[in-house]
């Protein structure tokens, strides 16, 4: 067996257990075109814990996530969201307590399908968010202290590719798609004022660190909806993250993210969201 042959054997199974941000496999926002599977299980169940330091007006996020794997093609998640307020007393009441959010993954096309080692595996996947009371879904509610919030949602296309050529015992990670989303931020700025398709890209590399793991460095773009709902003159810029995965070994279905995310500053010439370079953290375990 090569070492590109091992390397991979040894990290695949791991990016199948990662859960991103929202519960579904993927990067730290962006999803892979890979489910939650396991090779021999039927159902692989899998568990994270997400945080993320939104700063001083935004707040604190953490999150609690279930996913399960369902043979090879499918998977279903469940995240609660829970915040943290910021101290800013002009902004911060616009982050309100945390949400629910459903996710569901089909893989419509296999990666390297028919022996064909270019075809990329090809996913679709949806995001259900309930009781989402974050910007102007705030605003919008006649008693916010008693108001059950709004919906929102993404359907999304993702392809992912590994590409063990490019770089000499570096296998490169490529990963894409576009969204159909309603929701600013995944929803921590509320629901955006209508649909819109959003595209994002994602880009790592797989390094072999010291006792067989693997440490992958890698680097995320997502656009958002221009502004959220009922404030019509803040500009929301694209999404960008810089993570780096540890698997500490093939051994066991463990992975440990850690990540520094650019979500939103000078909104408008008078708002800054102090929000251009959040760090983030994540633990994912698989059965």
């Amino acid at each position: 067996m090569s070492f590109v042959g091992a390397v991979l054997i040894s990290f695949t199974p791991a990016l199948h257990a990662q859960l991103g941000w929202e519960g579904e496999t993927g990067v730290f926002v962006t999803p892979f075109a890979y489910t939650a599977s396991a090779p021999g299980q039927k159902l692989h169940p899998v568990i994270a814990y997400h945080y993320f330091n939104g700063g001083p007006i935004i707040g604190q996020f953490q999150e609690i996530s279930t996913e399960v794997g369902i043979g090879k093609r499918f998977e279903l998640g469940y995240t609660h969201e829970f915040h943290s307020f910021g101290d800013d007393p002009a902004l911060s009441f616009l982050w309100q307590n945390g949400f629910e959010i459903f996710n569901a993954k089909v893989n419509l096309v296999p990666e390297n399908s028919h022996g064909k080692l270019w075809v990329p595996a090809i996913s679709i996947g949806t995001m259900v968010r309930g009781n989402v009371r974050n910007g102007g879904n705030y605003m919008e509610e006649s008693n916010p202290a008693l108001g059950s919030g709004k919906t929102d949602g993404d359907i999304y296309l993702v392809a992912t590719k590994i590409v063990p050529q490019i770089f000499k015992k570096v296998p490169v990670i490529l990963s894409g798609g576009v969204r159909g989303t309603n929701a600013e931020l995944w929803g921590m700025s509320g629901n955006a004022p209508n649909w819109s398709a959003q595209g994002f890209v994602a880009v790592a590399f797989v390094f072999t660190g010291p006792k067989k793991s693997s440490i992958i460095v890698g680097s995320e773009a997502a656009k958002q909806p221009h502004h959220p709902m009922d404030f019509p003159t803040l500009n929301i810029p694209t999404t960008l993250t810089y993570c780096v995965r540890i698997v500490p070994t093939p051994k066991y279905k463990l992975n440990i993210d850690f990540g520094i995310a650019q979500i939103a500053g000078q909104v408008e010439p008078t708002v800054n969201l102090q929000a251009r370079h959040q760090f983030g953290a994540q633990v994912t375990y698989g059965f």
